[in-house]
């Protein structure tokens, strides 16, 4: 099987002012692209590690699966997350788990900006299916602090290539900006199946 890169839902200036038409292109073609380009390398040398029956490689192969595949997963999240008509608050049964689960939409926008700030590469709101609740995540690069089990429902890149461009150190200020282009209908469907899987 080979992973291929979809194009952005949306054109690459259309989140703009928030995201600028350079910063998508750069991420989407290049940044993303590599990853889906390292996933489809790694599984090569599996692939031909095992016909061969040497394994030499066949541990860093299988790292650059986690790390580039779930680089290109949560990319591609993360693009799903966001449109021109974004910005709002989620609504329906997604709103009220998120008030259930961590008091306030306030209070888990606070923990979730908390987290942002924290991360080494994502912050993510997921479904934990083991303790069926919803949590907001610290992932480091790709695939480090993610939770087994649990089921990604909105994703923030907070890698520096996400937002250095248009906003320089300031993190803060682009994890503002995030929150005026969430589409949360996205998030929302991801939410209801996830409960219909693990509920």
């Amino acid at each position: 099987m080979s992973y291929e890169l979809d194009p952005l839902p949306y054109e690459y200036d259309a989140l703009e002012p928030h995201i600028s038409e350079q910063v998508l292109t750069w991420h989407h073609d290049t940044h993303h692209q590599g990853y889906v380009n390292g996933w489809n390398a790694a599984e090569e040398t599996l692939a031909e590690n095992r016909e061969a029956g040497e394994f030499g490689s066949s541990a860093g192969a299988l790292r650059n699966v986690t790390h580039n595949g779930s680089g290109h997963i949560l990319h591609d999240l993360f693009w799903q997350n966001m449109s021109p008509e974004g910005g709002d608050e989620p609504e329906g049964a997604l709103a009220e788990r998120i008030a259930e689960d961590f008091g306030s939409y306030e209070a888990w926008k606070g923990e979730f900006e908390a987290a942002a700030g924290a991360a080494g590469g994502w912050a993510l709101l997921v479904y934990d299916s083991f303790s069926n609740q919803l949590r907001n995540v610290v992932v480091d690069k790709h695939d480090q602090g993610a939770l087994w089990g649990s089921h990604p429902i909105l994703a923030l890149d907070v890698w520096e290539h996400s937002y250095y461009h248009d906003y320089g150190p300031a993190r803060g200020d682009f994890v503002s900006a995030f929150f005026e282009v969430v589409d949360w209908d996205e998030p929302a469907a991801r939410y209801d199946q996830a409960v219909e899987l693990f509920e």
